[in-house]
Order: structure tokens, then C-alpha cells, then sequence
């Protein structure tokens, strides 16, 4: 991967986004609050790195990843896009975007319409963007096929005769017919079987390397961003508390709620294993309906200051490339 410089401008540059939703607090009540699923976070991300995205569920991971190629509509901020804010076009101008951004989603056995078969499910967004049509359109989904190690054979089948890693290969697949350069992998491993998790993955990384993608990859599994990804991101409840390199997150984590992400990966050493010290937070998520003021950590975290009740922290730049929300660092 390359070192990414101040000069160096990305591909992608997240500016204060905010995503909200209205919900009723109580059934067949017409009382409303707003749910803050993402509140003021930024990031970037450059040409064909791995941007990992990390938090437990519920913290607003999937939404980011949804409001960047407007899925859902942000509630504030900005998605500059080659240096172009996408947030604000029009559906017709942002057809071009869409083919240069795509998703791969959690689930494969919802993600695929199962009343069409796979040569349909992959001529769809060859039709929608203007890309081939008839034959040329046929040849195209075999070599996407084969691309992501199915066979031409199999564009005839339907989304229900696949196992649950193959309809993920066609998921990507449909990810790339449009030729994108900026993928977001929706925790694609998640819902697969551990035998087939390492093959998507090696599939991914091959992809990446091959065709110069570029990839937002989310997932609550820490250890495993932290082999797929250069640089972390971890969030907590709609914020973004540190975000820096991969292997100096690893070796220094910052950030209490980081360290206690870290602290429960297993090590195969078990002497090494008895050694450490597993940080166990208590106490549940707050509700990001009605977060509590101030740092929304505290009230988990053992290293909470006064001040920490009063007033939010703000990220800031501990090391080059390495940002932290806390008071206590």
C-alpha cells in the first residue's frame, strides 16, 4: 500500500456527515424523538487502500456505509467524491457516481432477488448504466463469473440453488459490472461460514490488487480488519473515536474503548494468552435515541474525568495519521 502524504489527495473524503431517523418512542403513540445513527464523522480514504470500519452493533457503521452512495440521504455534511460533493445532485447526476461506487451487502441470501436468475441479476446494472446489451451484455456476465470463480455455466441458476458463499461471489460480481473504482464491503463475511469466510476474503484482496479498487470494509470483528485493512477506523455509537494505521492501532491503541476492542482477541499462545490482561467493559450501549452528554463513552469507561460529563471530545491528532476523541490521552 502506498504512504499517504498531506499532499496526496483521496478519493473519497467524509466531511461532518450526519445521518438521522425519526422514530416513535412508543407503539400507536404520537410522540417521535430522533435516533443519531451517525453524528459529525469524517475520514478519508485513498486510491486502492482498505479503510476498516469497526464498532460493536448499533454504532452506525452500516448507515456511513449506506449514506455515502446514498442509499440513505445524510442529514448533514459532506461526501466529496473525486472532488466532487455527491450529497448534492440530482438523481440524474448522480447515475455516473453510482456506477463508480458499489456495495457488497451483509446478507447473500436477502441481498439477491430470487425470482431472477444470475444472468439477470448481473445484465440489471449493464442495462441501468448503459454498459452492453444483448450478446455483448451475456459475454460480460460470463467473464464477471468467472472473475469472482463461478462458472458460465451457472448464470441460468437461480440465487436460491447456490451455498452462501458462492451468492456472496455473485453479489460481488454485481458489485463489479459497473466497473467501479470505491467498493463498500457491508461485513461480507459475517453471515458465512468460517471455512468460506479466509476464500471471500483472499477473493477480495486478489480483486483489489488486480483492478486498483478501492475499499470501505465493515466489520465488527477487529482482528480481522486489522489483516484487510492499511489503516481502522472505530466508531462508538455514531462517533468516531480513533482512526489510525492498522499496525500502530494494533500495537498502540489510544482510545479506552479501542484498547478494550484489542484486549479481547484471543492469542494462540496460551502462555502468552494467560498473561494479558482482558479489559471487560460493564454496563450496556447507551440508547443513541437519548445519548448522555458529554463523552459518550464515559459511561463505560473506567478513566472518565469530570470533565468527560460536560463536554464532548473532540478528535485531534495525537501522532501523524492518528486521531483520538478522549480527554484522558
Amino acid at each position: 500500500m502506498n504512504d499517504y502524504g498531506k499532499d496526496f489527495q483521496p478519493l473519497i473524503e467524509v466531511k461532518h456527515l450526519q445521518k438521522s431517523f425519526t422514530i416513535a418512542k412508543r407503539a400507536f403513540a404520537g410522540a417521535k424523538s430522533c435516533l443519531k445513527a451517525v453524528d459529525d464523522v469524517s475520514f478519508a480514504i485513498y486510491q486502492g487502500e482498505t479503510l476498516g470500519l469497526v464498532g460493536e452493533s448499533g454504532c452506525g457503521k452500516t448507515t456511513i456505509g449506506r449514506t455515502l452512495i446514498r442509499l440513505y440521504e445524510a442529514n448533514g455534511g459532506e461526501v466529496i467524491f473525486r472532488g466532487q460533493n455527491i450529497l448534492g445532485l440530482s438523481e440524474q447526476k448522480m447515475l455516473p457516481y453510482r456506477r463508480r461506487m458499489q456495495m457488497i451487502f451483509q446478507d447473500p441470501y436477502s441481498s439477491l432477488n430470487p425470482r431472477m436468475t444470475v444472468a439477470e441479476i448481473l445484465k440489471e446494472p449493464l442495462a441501468i448504466h448503459g454498459i452492453a446489451s444483448g450478446k455483448a451484455a451475456l459475454n460480460r456476465v460470463h467473464e464477471l463469473l468467472q472473475l469472482v470463480g463461478l462458472s458460465k455455466e451457472q448464470a441460468s441458476r437461480f440465487p436460491h440453488e447456490f451455498s452462501g458463499g458462492q451468492r456472496q461471489r455473485i453479489g460481488i460480481a454485481r458489485a463489479l459490472a459497473g466497473e467501479p473504482e470505491f467498493i463498500i464491503c457491508d461485513e461480507p463475511i459475517s453471515a458465512l461460514d468460517v471455512s468460506i469466510q479466509a476464500q471471500i476474503i483472499n477473493l477480495l484482496e486478489k480483486l483489489q490488487e488486480e483492478m486498483n479498487l478501492t475499499y470501505l470494509f465493515i466489520a465488527h470483528d477487529i482482528s480481522m480488519v486489522r489483516h484487510t485493512s492499511k489503516r481502522i477506523a472505530v466508531m462508538y455509537l455514531g462517533k468516531l473515536v480513533e482512526l489510525a494505521d492498522s499496525g500502530e492501532l494494533a500495537a498502540s491503541p489510544l482510545h479506552p474503548y479501542t484498547k478494550a476492542l484489542l484486549s479481547a482477541i484471543p492469542v494462540a499462545d496460551p502462555i502468552l494468552e494467560a498473561s494479558r490482561h482482558r479489559i471487560v467493559l460493564e454496563g450496556d450501549v447507551p440508547s443513541p435515541v437519548d445519548p448522555p452528554p458529554g463523552c459518550r463513552f464515559k459511561t463505560r469507561c473506567r478513566i472518565a474525568k469530570p470533565c468527560c460529563a460536560e463536554t464532548e471530545p473532540e478528535p485531534r491528532e495525537i501522532a501523524p495519521g492518528h486521531t483520538v476523541a478522549c480527554f484522558a490521552v
